[in-house]
């Protein structure tokens, strides 16, 4: 696989030069996220290609955050070093676990000692924006284990922290393991002890809770949330690009092909003669219409735990108001004690309650028909 990352790289660049000349005016780029895999597998000169090369086709912001995944193991310092001069600006580590027996688990390379070191070295290269990624709901793994590995986190002091909850995806090894009786599926009371776990100390700890799964510190009166995923949970436009890339742009969700040969081969040989959004690597362009744009927007949204879904934001991008369209599943998710309105100005979120049953809420929300009374 690394033989290809010379000609990956290529067929990268190539891409981009292509989406910028294709997208009519030259776009405005505020965030660019390295992540899926282990970018950090590319070395800094390639690193510094693939940004040259959207500078030179989109408009990047001075003040752009430049985001990078990586594997505390797979970094050194010169490394560090050299990313930093390139222009990455904010690092996420998955650091996943402090306990050996739950690295193993997750079939992990690094250990505690290799967090530690690759958050020092990224301190020394410059780094003041930095996020560890942590799991919990592990098979064996106690809410003491937990508060552990959240304390040791805490010890590091980065500025953002994601802590997710393990999913037993289909196809993964856990499947496997669950099914032959090898490991107990997730716990979800325990998992749901842990998440309220995590709330308060990190709030005791000072970090603020934005997002469901993130919590960033504050720095000169600003949150340090992650402004790449604020795009997302926003639900407004970005491009995907890369080998398996999902994007959403002039009103299409888009998916490259996964395989890296192929992505290769259509970003060096297809012609391109494709109607943007669709790019040389494209397998699916789907036009997103009005009605599940807003359902779209209300899922992603109330992720936000402090912003949620601004009422007057709302009105201002779809032309009608979110009790025009949503009334009744919000009067009945407040009776329910799981929505709320809050702020000023005025916004529908998530209770305390509502965000261990995010998903549930979420559910209101989506795959319903249009109401023809609606005019959208």
């Amino acid at each position: 696989m690394e033989a290809r990352i010379p000609a990956y790289v290529d067929a990268l660049c190539q891409e981009i030069a292509w989406m910028g000349a294709s997208g009519g005016k030259r776009m405005a780029v505020l965030t660019v996220f390295f992540g899926g895999g282990t970018p950090t597998l590319l070395s800094p000169d390639q690193v510094e290609r693939i940004l040259s090369t959207c500078r030179r086709n989109f408009s990047l912001m001075a003040d752009a955050e430049i985001s990078m995944e990586a594997n505390p193991g797979t970094v050194s310092l010169e490394s560090l070093r050299r990313l930093r001069t390139a222009g990455v600006n904010r690092l996420s580590y998955g650091m996943q676990s402090a306990h050996p027996a739950d690295l193993r688990l997750l079939e992990r390379i690094h250990d505690t000692f290799d967090v530690i070191r690759a958050v020092t070295w990224a301190r020394q290269a410059g780094f003041d924006n930095l996020s560890l990624d942590l799991i919990f709901g592990l098979p064996f793994q106690s809410l003491e284990r937990w508060r552990q590995t959240l304390e040791t986190a805490l010890g590091l002091h980065p500025e953002h922290l994601s802590l997710y909850a393990l999913t037993v995806e289909h196809g993964t090894p856990f499947q496997a393991w669950a099914r032959r009786g090898l490991v107990p599926l997730p716990d979800d009371d325990l998992a749901a002890d842990m998440y309220d776990a995590a709330s308060e100390r990190l709030a005791q700890a000072g970090y603020f809770q934005y997002e469901i799964s993130n919590w960033a510190c504050e720095r000169n009166g600003k949150i340090l949330s992650c402004r790449h995923n604020l795009q997302y949970w926003r639900n407004l436009p970005y491009l995907g690009l890369g080998a398996g890339a999902h994007g959403y742009i002039a009103g299409h969700r888009t998916i490259n092909v996964a395989a890296i040969p192929a992505y290769i081969e259509r970003c060096r040989t297809m012609p391109a003669d494709d109607a943007f959004p669709a790019g040389p690597a494209t397998i699916q362009a789907q036009p997103i219409d009005r009605w599940t744009e807003i359902q779209e927007t209300m899922m992603t949204g109330l992720r936000l735990t402090a912003e949620g879904v601004l009422a007057d934001a709302f009105k201002a991008r779809f032309g009608i108001s979110l009790e025009r369209v949503f009334g009744g599943e919000i009067d009945r998710l407040i009776q329910q004690g799981l929505l709320e309105w809050a702020g000023e100005p005025r916004a529908l979120r998530l209770s305390l309650r509502g965000r261990l049953l995010g998903n549930a809420v979420f559910r209101q929300f989506v795959g319903s028909e249009k109401p023809a009374d609606l005019g959208i």
